[in-house]
């Protein structure tokens, strides 16, 4: 029997012998092809990691030239803000804020508004106004009469507005000082600190101040003046407002306020006289820039009866401004009486009757009305608003058609009660005329 294993060892010897007395040796040609082949596969195999290297590299340039474009235009698109937080009454020193953001004052020590990012208004003892507005742009305030101090925070977002009669002034940020006088017609303002603008009859539109300078506007002259004050002291207004709101009493220190509506009107009103009311503010604007007559030609497209009987109280009383500025007083008289009527116990409806008396003063031969419609003024009011003005106007009049010895009381009785007031050097005066 045969040895396996030996039997397997002689068959690879028979292969092999085989093999090589069969196989031909390779031609030069088909070495040198082979050679070849072989230097190709090494060289790419050493390629391989320089162009994977250079890929990757491609890939990261790219991808940070994506980064950074991504980068740029972030930094250069705006950026989506948060809307803006209504500005909000906090307190009210002295006073309360009544339906339609009048306010009333308690006692005789002035009126101070704080509002919750740090702006104050501080009226001074007697003077009449009015918060017509508060939003995410600011507030928007009214001064009837009298003198208010206003610090306003700065703020880019932010555009505070103060009206004046026809006037407005415009703030960002700032600390100044208004003067309204509606009878005399004239309008100061002081600033001490930022930048305002005012718009008006005689300035024109956008008129700039700067720190320490005081403006002057009488409508009645038609003058403009602006003068400069020492910054290193208090103004005298301003001396005076922050002496009343140190004065405010603690027992009226703490007012809630209601909400106040940015609409000036809560009248709803139909057809053409809602579109006067929904442009109210493009009126103030007109009236501030001297525009009286497009106010009139918007009320008489309308219709003038049906304007009187259904425009706001607030419409009204510009009516009657423009009309009045342009001499057209059987409309600003009949603006008048239409507030009389239609909200007798509006805070207007005793202004409307001092008001009367100023148009009668315009109508030939009205001065027997106006000393009527003033003489109603004080007995309804004998501490109101317009009190010292209606008693000098009053004593004016007497002494043009009844002589001086007729108004010489008028002018004993305004020194004792206005010594201070703007008609006390013309009743001293009457005094001493033999």
């Amino acid at each position: 029997m045969k040895d396996p294993e030996r039997t397997q060892a002689d068959r690879l010897d028979a292969m092999a012998e085989h093999l090589r007395t069969t196989a031909k040796p390779h031609g030069a040609l088909a070495l040198e092809r082979g050679l070849n082949a072989l230097r190709a596969r090494l060289s790419v195999e050493r390629k391989r990691p320089r162009l994977v290297l250079r890929r990757g590299l491609a890939l990261a340039l790219t991808l940070s030239s994506v980064a950074l474009g991504v980068l740029l235009v972030r930094s250069l698109w705006p950026h989506p803000r948060a809307p803006l937080k209504p500005v909000a009454l906090t307190r009210v020193v002295g006073g309360q804020v009544l339906e339609g953001g009048y306010l009333s004052e308690i006692g005789h020590r002035g009126v101070e508004l704080d509002f919750d990012e740090g702006s104050t208004f501080v009226l001074t003892p007697g003077t009449r106004g009015r918060l017509r507005s508060l939003g995410a742009d600011g507030a928007r305030f009214e001064v009837d009469h009298g003198t208010a101090a206003f610090r306003i925070t700065p703020s880019a977002e932010r555009r505070w507005v103060v009206e004046a009669g026809p006037f407005l002034v415009s703030v960002r940020g700032t600390d100044f000082t208004v003067v309204w006088d509606p009878t005399s017609e004239r309008l100061d303002v002081e600033l001490r600190r930022g930048r305002v603008t005012v718009s008006g009859p005689v300035v024109g539109d956008d008129l700039g101040l700067r720190p320490g300078q005081h403006l002057a506007v009488s409508l009645q002259r038609a003058e403009t003046t602006i003068s400069e004050t020492r910054l290193d002291s208090a103004p005298a207004a301003s001396a005076g407002i922050a002496a009343a709101a140190d004065a405010a009493a603690p027992s009226a220190s703490l007012t809630p306020a209601p909400a106040l509506r940015p609409s000036p009107s809560s009248l709803p009103v139909p057809s053409s006289a809602a579109r006067l009311s929904s442009v109210e503010h493009g009126w103030r604007q007109a009236l501030a820039k001297g525009q009286w007559d497009r106010i009139l030609d918007d009320v008489e497209r309308a219709g003038v009866a049906a304007s009187l009987q259904t425009l706001s109280s607030d419409d009204l009383f510009v009516l009657a401004d423009a009309a009045r500025y342009r001499r057209r007083t059987d409309l600003a008289r009949a603006a008048l009486l239409a507030e009389r009527e239609r909200f007798p116990n509006s805070p207007r409806s005793l202004d409307a009757v001092f008001m009367l008396g100023r148009v009668e003063e315009l109508r030939p031969h009205g001065s027997a009305q106006a000393i009527a419609r003033y003489d109603e003024y004080l007995a309804r009011a004998p501490s109101g608003t317009y009190a010292a003005e209606a008693l000098g106007r009053k004593m004016i009049l007497v002494k043009a058609t009844d002589g001086p010895d007729r108004a010489r009381e008028i002018a004993s009785e305004y020194l004792r009660r206005f010594p201070k007031g703007s008609y006390a050097e013309a009743a001293r005066t009457l005094e001493r005329v033999p």
